[in-house]
């Protein structure tokens, strides 16, 4: 056990615990800040911390005593070339945030005890998950809950990962959530500090509660572990005042007659009887075909959030969009991606998740011919709306050459937004199937939507 003249030290450790914000070392008078601030005491700090966190957990467990963690972890294939990692569901993919950019998640929870991980390893398993994804925009969100002296990585290796993670990571890197941050961590901040440049430190954003999230991400695909969400509930327990308790939240206000975004296509239909495509869908792919055939990586990049809610909010007034005014071509294709995942049953709706989910059982041969079968059992308005969006993919993924996005690219970043399971998250091993069966309808768009032409079919 550290000494009380160390712990006096950490209590003087102060810092925000919202926002980011440079945390501030208030030294004792029997120490010089030159030692106080030096690494290796910031380490000790660190490890300190780390133990008085421990102490005042009451059950005092490193691994989840919950369910199993979802699959991608437990549920992990042994052929997986990282399964001595994978299993234990650490890393997790998860769908998109509100504005089309993959989430990566990282659960401290889950790190089993450090002898029983080589942490090199670990470091290789997340560069080879990052690399599937780093040359689009994405977000990186880590539950801290959950990190102890038995399972913590060590600072060096902190350092090294830090350091193996070069532009390539950091440039689309759009934000880093640490949810449930502690004085460990903003100690760790402190170390790492000279390190980081400022612009990558701007990225950086602590969440208190899970709630706070919702603002940002689509929180029901988002993979909590149980241990994390237990957590959450008892800092919401302890919690005097502030956000109203999960299940507490005011209802919802009724939809505007010009919704469009958060409503079902039934409701749009009904408000839109001139239109067999919903009005975002048309307009963003009317307008992506004239101007975004041939930019590269469309589709793969974000745009300021501020502008796609700016839009949002015209669509559902009711109000003319014009987009030539905002001069990013990005800007259309982040809001089409939006509408998507921002409808409450998804375009291929919920029947369709365990048909696809299935599909891997299927031989290769003949995968294309079980496509066709469950696309054509969507309900008409869905598989009209379906093909014209898969027709204009099918163009834009010809166009791969110049565009960089062919029909495997374009699958990556729309089979989370086109279907998805009625209850919980899309775990990582359940990306594989979805992103097949995506790439099949965009590949072979014309064997999978050929032969059924229902009255009023459109194209773009």
């Amino acid at each position: 056990m550290r000494s009380e003249l160390a712990r006096g030290w950490l209590r003087k450790f102060v810092c925000s615990s919202s926002t980011l914000a440079e945390p501030r070392l208030q030294v004792s008078p029997d120490r010089r800040p030159a030692e106080m601030t030096s690494a290796w005491d910031l380490e000790q700090l660190a490890e300190i911390e780390l133990e008085k966190e421990e102490e005042e957990e009451e059950d005092g467990r490193c691994v989840p005593d919950g369910p199993a963690p979802p699959s991608g972890g437990a549920g992990a294939d042994v052929s997986h070339p990282y399964y001595d990692v994978a299993r234990h569901g650490i890393i997790q993919v998860s769908g998109d945030d509100n504005y089309g950019r993959k989430l990566i998640i990282f659960s401290s929870c889950c790190l089993p005890p450090s002898h029983q991980l080589n942490h090199r390893r670990l470091l290789e398993y997340l560069k080879f998950t990052l690399d599937q994804y780093v040359e689009m925009d994405y977000i990186l969100v880590y539950f801290h809950h959950g990190l102890r002296s038995s399972n913590k990585p060590s600072v060096k290796w902190l350092r090294e990962a830090y350091s193996e993670f070069d532009r390539k990571y950091k440039k689309n890197l759009k934000t880093l959530y640490v949810v449930h941050p502690t004085n460990f961590i903003r100690i760790i901040w402190n170390i790492f500090k000279p390190l980081i440049s400022h612009k990558f430190g701007k990225k950086l954003k602590y969440v208190n509660y899970l709630a706070e999230l919702r603002d940002h991400l689509n929180y029901e695909q988002l993979i909590v572990p149980p241990d994390v969400l237990r957590h959450d509930e008892k800092l919401r327990a302890a919690q005097k005042g502030g956000a109203p308790p999960p299940g507490r939240t005011p209802p919802p206000r009724p939809p505007l007659p010009t919704q469009q975004f958060g409503v079902s296509l039934q409701y749009i239909r009904e408000k839109n009887r001139e239109a067999v495509v919903p009005p975002v869908v048309h307009q963003t792919v009317s307008y992506l075909k004239l101007k975004g055939l041939w930019t590269e990586g469309i589709f793969r990049r974000s745009a300021r959030v501020q502008l796609i809610k700016d839009v949002q909010k015209l669509y559902n007034l009711g109000k003319p969009v014009n987009f030539d005014e905002y001069d990013d071509v990005h800007v259309p294709a982040v809001i089409l991606k939006t509408f998507l995942r921002e409808l409450p049953e998804p375009l291929l709706t919920f029947r369709v998740y365990s048909h696809v989910q299935q599909l891997l059982d299927v031989e290769s041969s003949l995968r294309v011919s079980r496509c066709k079968q469950i696309v054509e059992s969507l309900p008409e308005h869905n598989f009209i709306v379906t093909k014209y969006l898969l027709c204009f993919l099918h163009m834009v993924s010809q166009e791969s050459i110049v565009n960089k996005m062919s029909p495997s690219n374009l699958a990556c970043v729309f089979g989370v937004n086109l279907v998805w399971p009625r209850h919980g998250s899309i775990s990582l091993s359940a990306l594989t199937p979805i992103n097949i069966f995506t790439e099949i309808l965009i590949e072979h768009f014309d064997a999978v939507f050929g032969s059924r032409c229902p009255s009023g079919q459109v194209t773009p």
